[in-house]
């Protein structure tokens, strides 16, 4: 069986700790991989590694940098079919899902090349007499990102490129249950020039993660997962002194006016809430139809989404693929099974489809539920899963009312014709990222992204702007010189001299 181990100091690591993790193929549910699970003391010594590459790598210059970093760009777009297949065979979204994941990662790449315009400084000469102020930003050191199993590849390319790129060495905690894409970013990286230690990944369980947050080393950890777990790591990391973005869970509203393009809703309804199985945190989870079209548009999401086809992710005729474990899929079709206890209808239930010669998969079809409370289980968790639950409102106060009451605050969208309700809309709701006539708002690459309320704990949103300030810190340097017609030199520096 194939062995993932880790990726320190430019080289491949064996793991020493004795203990490792099963990665499946979630099409069959066939153990394919072992991964490597690190010790603290693995986690230690990795940490060494980047703080020895630190030294050299933190004074180099933005040329330098860019340079590496302009290779690496080149080696990801030759090899985005590589990567997709790795992201297919360990995760189990599609091949053109996974080609859209690497795609969006490029854009943070591309990003950390022009990292020579981001770190400008600021300059303000003849504040006083012969006196001059300078604002600089400078890395912060070993830098650390503990990543989700949803996007193997993109979530760590939002996080690595800007740091190092600011002058940092970083240490990546990929998920243990698709861990191959990271090793294979990080050995491209090593192709593209950039100097062993800099960019190391250690694969590892809670016992590797706890490390991480303790550790006296690492200054800073970028975080990208559940509520739960994104408060934990908030709350001790910063105990122990380390600057902290964690991004949390998500209950994604669509907010679908009675002026809307039904059509085009219900096309980004089953695009939002269906696309890579649910399993994204930018996921439409919750649709709320104002007033009395939410008859027609449900029965126009049900036409759309009885034509899915589910399917293996290296099928290039599959459009969802399976979830990434059997355990998750059981927990998804808990919140169907449950539902209707609970006072939804159940429009489509997905829970018993099965692919023909691959039942051992974890498998389940597109579930659709309408009526939903807003105290039932189905809506208040994030089921990361494909089931889209309909709310209903009777005016747009109602449902911005219902969407602000949430507890999550990640992404939000609104679809109407009227250009006035969507500006009071991406006003008044309390979300971090908003969408009009766009389900899914993911900013690009030079805009940050990051959610609000128990979406995001920290000052910091990923990438972008944000990012770059997240793995910098700001010094001011107040300067006066002399002039040299005052100041005796045994030099000629042919200044009159002052009398």
């Amino acid at each position: 069986m194939r062995t993932v181990n880790h990726w320190i100091g430019g080289r491949t690591a064996p793991g020493t700790s004795g203990n490792y993790g099963p990665v499946t193929d979630p099409a069959t549910g066939e153990v394919t991989t072992r991964v490597a699970l690190a010790s603290a003391a693995e986690v230690d010594a990795a940490v060494r590694v980047a703080q020895e590459a630190f030294l050299s790598w933190g004074r180099s210059s933005l040329a330098a940098r860019t340079s590496v970093l302009f290779a690496y760009r080149a080696l990801l777009d030759a090899h985005r079919d590589e990567l997709a297949a790795l992201i297919v065979a360990e995760h189990g979204k599609v091949h053109s899902d996974a080609l859209g994941e690497v795609a969006r990662g490029l854009e943070i790449v591309e990003l950390a090349c022009g990292i020579t315009t981001q770190l400008k400084g600021e300059l303000s000469t003849s504040v006083s007499n012969r006196v001059d102020v300078a604002s600089i930003r400078q890395p912060l050191g070993v830098v650390a990102g503990i990543t989700p199993f949803n996007f193997p590849a993109m979530v760590p390319m939002w996080m690595f490129p800007l740091a190092v790129a600011c002058g940092n060495t970083f240490i990546l905690k990929p998920s243990e249950k698709d861990p191959s894409a990271a090793n294979r970013l990080a050995e491209l990286a090593g192709e593209a020039g950039l100097p062993a230690g800099v960019l190391n990944v250690v694969h590892g369980d809670k016992v590797a993660v706890d490390a991480l947050l303790a550790h006296p080393g690492i200054a800073a950890v970028s975080f990208v997962g559940s509520t739960p777990i994104a408060r934990h790591i908030h709350t001790t990391a910063s105990a122990h002194g380390k600057r902290v973005q964690a991004l949390g869970g998500a209950k994604n509203h669509m907010l679908v006016l009675p002026d809307a393009d039904l059509d085009s809703a219900a096309d980004a309804a089953v695009s939002a809430a269906y696309g890579s199985a649910g399993e994204r945190c930018m996921a439409i989870s919750a649709v709320v139809a104002v007033g009395s079209i939410g008859d027609t548009l449900v029965e126009k999401i049900r036409e759309r989404a009885e034509k899915i086809k589910i399917g293996p992710g290296d099928d290039p005729s599959s459009e969802m693929g399976p979830l990434i474990t059997a355990a998750h899929r059981d927990k998804v079709a808990s919140y169907v099974s449950g539902a209707a206890a609970q006072g939804a209808q159940v429009v489509l239930d997905g829970t018993g489809y099965t692919v023909e010669g691959r039942e051992n998969g974890h498998w389940i079809g597109l579930s659709l539920l309408d009526h939903v409370r807003t105290d039932s289980d189905a809506y208040r968790d994030e089921i990361f899963g494909p089931v889209l639950c309909v709310l209903r409102a009777d005016t747009y106060e109602e449902g911005v009312a219902l969407i602000n009451a949430s507890p999550f605050g990640n992404g939000t969208a609104i679809f109407t014709r009227d250009g006035g309700a969507a500006r009071r809309f991406q006003l008044e709701v309390q979300a971090g990222m908003v969408g009009v006539n766009v389900p899914i708002p993911v900013p690009v690459g030079y805009h940050s992204f990051g959610g609000w309320k128990d979406s995001l704990f920290g000052d910091h949103h990923v990438y972008g702007n944000d990012g770059v300030h997240f793995y910098t810190r700001g010094k001011v340097v107040t300067t006066r010189w002399p002039d040299p017609a005052d100041t005796p030199s045994s030099v000629d520096l042919g200044f009159p001299t002052s009398r």
